[in-house]
């Protein structure tokens, strides 16, 4: 299904399909080619109901829709541990709805249509402190990482146990080489260098294109398959 497909709004808002048809033409992967459409396709909505041309929107209504994104019920609800649990989206998630709402904007401005972006960005400002960067939107929230502890990597291992060696290969290979998920999914055989034990990850998985080389440890090299096909392991 194609993003118009699945975002019929895009059809009554000439300057947004034409937005979107520049990202596909550009070459956008289809997940953030599907991101952008959503953030973008429930901005034309929200301006819809209230009203609003969204090419002659300013910062309020973006406001209004900001703070739609942070009072909607939490997809997880009640599973989402924290002061607010079940409400509005993460502060990323929000982050990614406003940038094709941000571009968007700056279409409109390439195109003479408007002299300035309701959604802005947080931009360097001569003289300011920590480090002259103005604030956005939406303050942009970074949380730690969560590491499992002994006991929780023990019950992840003891439940790989049990499980085919393709998957315990994926495990090994993912905790060793660092892998992201897409990167570990469409890894291939012919990527797989037994003889220096490392792994060539390629510009097109990657998320910021960049091929790279990354080695995986001997217990994982047990279960490597050689390089004679190319099906993933």
């Amino acid at each position: 299904m194609t993003p118009i497909e699945k975002w019929p709004v895009f059809r009554r808002h000439d300057q947004a399909a034409a937005r979107l048809q520049i990202w596909s033409d550009l070459g956008r992967a289809p997940r953030t080619l599907q991101a952008y459409a959503r953030g973008l396709g429930e901005y034309l909505l929200l301006c819809e109901r209230s009203g609003v041309d969204p090419v002659t929107a300013d910062r309020a209504d973006v406001a209004v829709y900001v703070r739609e994104l942070t009072s909607r019920p939490h997809p997880r609800g009640a599973n989402v541990v924290s002061m607010d649990s079940g409400v509005g989206l993460a502060n990323a998630t929000i982050q990614q709805r406003l940038v094709p709402v941000r571009l968007f904007y700056d279409h409109l401005i390439e195109e003479g249509l408007r002299s300035s972006n309701p959604v802005g960005r947080g931009r360097y400002t001569p003289g300011r402190r920590r480090g002259g960067q103005a604030k956005g939107l939406v303050p942009r929230l970074t949380k730690l990482p969560w590491i499992p502890g002994e006991d929780q990597w023990l019950r992840i291992l003891h439940v790989a146990q049990s499980e085919p060696v393709r998957n315990r290969l994926m495990l090994a290979l993912a905790y060793d080489a660092a892998l992201r998920r897409e990167e570990l999914c469409l890894l291939r055989t012919d990527d797989v260098d037994p003889s220096r034990r490392t792994l060539r990850i390629r510009a097109e998985t990657t998320k910021n294109r960049l091929e790279r080389v990354v080695p995986y440890s001997a217990t994982a090299g047990v279960c490597c398959p050689s390089t004679s096909g190319t099906e993933p392991p």
